[in-house]
């Protein structure tokens, strides 16, 4: 008896897709369209909730609504064009709002990128014990709401009733008033460093959670200390992580509003125009003046846009500078 084997491959319920029957150039359209279907929403969304705003914005700030009549005769709407730029920037209270926030950050954004830093290298340690429970503990204060944490705070602060203050006078400082002139800024620093120092660090740990262990491996085989790996090689690894975090930290910073808002209940060092998010708050809701508003937002924009630009370069060049050349 003899058996035959049939060598051929069998193609029975194996059709070639319809899209490799294509041609090449009708292929890559129905993909690109594909993917463009995919981002739709979400650039709907973005669009939406980022380009609109900022459009409205700038619009609103270059009309005014003009009122006849004492009021009772209606309200035009009149082009007025740059006016009320001119109005912010010959205004010196918006010039000492960005200047007190910009030495505010001068100080708070190196001290909490410092403080991350180091978390993230404790937490990355092999040393460290309880990472978990640690990880937590840090990323905790973050998920309060700004508002939350400023009032938590602010009874804190609250001169009569901060314990801060009773045990300051228990050990013969006297009375401290955190939130009086010489000391509000380091008390709302406190506070935003308190809440986003945990977020940071979660940042700058996943990217140490990204070094491949063998590179850690080989500098421990070399005979390098966890100090001389955590400084000389683990840190350079995730400098763009830094960046990154620096970039967020200058933003939260230049559009400081919950804790200044909420503190000045009890702190007679915050006026109305103390940051210039403050300064568009009260134009808009205490003196209806949506145009200026507008365009302290806007103005406010550019100067963080200008100065998060600055740092992006400063950064990248310092990152060039200090990458080896070639044949060196």
């Amino acid at each position: 008896m003899t058996t035959t084997i049939d060598s051929a491959p069998r193609t029975r319920g194996r059709e070639e897709p319809w899209e490799s029957r294509l041609n090449p150039a009708r292929r890559n359209r129905r993909r690109t369209m594909t993917a463009y279907g995919f981002l739709a929403p979400f650039a709907l969304v973005f669009a939406g909730l980022f380009f609109f705003p900022i459009g409205y914005a700038v619009y609103t700030s270059l009309f005014r609504q003009t009122f006849s009549g004492l009021g009772y005769g209606g309200s035009t709407l009149k082009f007025v064009g740059l006016s009320s730029y001119v109005s912010v920037f010959t205004d010196p209270d918006f010039y000492h709002g960005v200047l007190r926030l910009l030495t505010f950050g001068a100080v708070e954004a190196p001290l909490m990128l410092c403080l991350a830093i180091v978390l993230a290298l404790l937490l990355d340690s092999r040393l460290a014990v309880l990472k978990r429970v640690f990880r937590a503990v840090y990323i905790l204060p973050y998920t309060v709401p700004g508002v939350i944490a400023a009032l938590l705070w602010g009874f804190l602060y609250q001169p009569g009733l901060s314990p801060i203050d009773s045990a300051t006078r228990a050990m013969g400082f006297g009375e401290v008033n955190l939130v009086g002139v010489d000391l509000i800024l380091p008390s709302i620093g406190n506070i935003m460093i308190w809440a986003g120092a945990g977020f940071n660090m979660l940042i700058i740990y996943a990217a140490l959670q990204a070094i491949p262990p063998s590179v850690v491996e080989a500098a421990r085989m070399d005979g390098a200390g966890e100090m001389t790996i955590a400084l000389r090689i683990k840190l350079p690894m995730v400098v763009p992580a830094v960046v990154m975090t620096g970039l967020f930290t200058i933003i939260g910073t230049l559009q400081l509003f919950n804790e200044p808002i909420i503190l000045a209940d009890i702190s007679n060092a915050i006026g109305t125009s103390f940051t210039p998010n403050m300064m568009a708050y009260n134009a808009a809701y205490g003196n209806n003046d949506e145009p200026l508003a507008a365009a302290i937002s806007v103005s406010l924009a550019l100067i963080t846009f200008v100065l998060s630009f600055g740092f992006l370069r400063l950064t990248s060049r310092a990152a060039g500078l200090s990458a080896p050349k070639e044949g060196s």
